[in-house]
């Protein structure tokens, strides 16, 4: 009588490549193709969302004290467009710009570094685990992108409402803002900035992983069309947004041309508490919220369909 075949034993480049699966439907991400997708996802995406955060960040800056020269978003749309014509819903794009590539790049690059050796051999990350990978993707990218960039772009903004604006230009604003105030001038806010987006990327990764893993259930394999992408990214945009709004409004206040009004982070949140009351902690959330979805949604499928175009080009283990 035959003996019924014996199934084989896995090799170890077998093991490694069931260590290499997919969670959604794609293999653990090669730090270089995660590097090299975020930086692409990140300038189409502030191309599109930009008009949305420069209202917010106009409306954060309008204190009460002033009196506040703006009635709402609508009011700082028209009076803008009035101003300064449709392009000054753009005015400090360039710093974004410029910062929003390698932001992203930096974002899921170390995203993939941390998460990459927690994952199990299908590929799948718990969501404590996503959650901590988040925060330190949101540590590294607001030291070394984001604090700079954002200081930049609020400077940038809040000179247009000046009666006579300084910078001329990014290039112009850059040189002007260094040899004023040296490279520690870029830095301000730092500490509310560590916060603001260590909290963002651990509440959107923890948000998006959730639902990623609660939608393939026990099928790590299961395709994620780019529509169930976008919906999820939204969700996770929106839960960041409704849980660290006050820190983006402290960041931005300390980034601001009148930055040397406090001490320090805590000084500037107690000094919006008690001359503005609580509500001024959510300044700027509803054009904030509109932006954040669209812009969560937009980098994550974009990010998910660049990675799976370079898994077709570019080999890895």
């Amino acid at each position: 009588m035959s003996s019924l075949p014996q199934p084989c034993s896995a090799s170890p480049s077998a093991s490694r490549t069931l260590a290499a699966a997919a969670v959604g439907g794609r293999r653990v991400t090669h730090p270089g193709k995660a590097i090299l997708a975020g930086g692409i996802a990140g300038g189409i995406e502030i191309c599109i969302t930009f008009p949305t955060e420069y209202v917010k960040t106009q409306l954060q800056l309008d204190e009460r004290a002033n009196p506040p020269r703006y009635r709402g978003i609508g009011d700082c749309v028209k009076l803008t467009v009035q101003d300064h014509g449709l392009r000054g819903l753009y005015r400090g794009l360039s710093s974004l710009l410029y910062g929003s590539i390698p932001k992203s790049a930096v974002r899921f690059g170390t995203f993939e570094i941390l998460s990459n050796p927690m994952r199990d051999n299908t590929g799948r990350l718990d969501n404590t685990r996503s959650l901590l990978c988040g925060l330190g993707a949101g540590i590294a990218e607001a030291i070394v992108i984001v604090c700079p960039m954002e200081t930049l772009k609020v400077k940038m903004i809040h000179d247009q409402c000046s009666l006579t604006p300084r910078y001329r230009g990014f290039f112009h604003g850059v040189s002007e803002i260094i040899r004023e105030q040296g490279v520690r001038g870029t830095y301000q806010g730092l500490t509310a900035t560590v916060l603001k987006q260590g909290t963002n990327q651990a509440i959107r990764f923890y948000v998006m992983n959730s639902l990623r893993n609660w939608y393939k259930g026990n099928d790590p394999g299961r395709e994620m069309h780019p529509l169930v992408t976008a919906v999820f990214g939204a969700t996770a945009g929106a839960a960041s947004v409704l849980g660290n709004t006050p820190l983006d409004v402290v960041k931005t206040r300390m980034q601001g041309l009148d930055a040397q009004r406090y001490r320090n982070t805590v000084d500037c949140a107690f000094q919006i508490l008690r001359q503005e009351g609580p509500q001024a902690f959510y300044k700027g959330t509803v054009p904030r919220l509109g932006r954040v979805c669209l812009d969560v949604a937009i980098v994550f499928v974009i990010y998910e369909e660049v990675v799976k175009l370079l898994n077709n080009v570019w080999k890895t283990q």
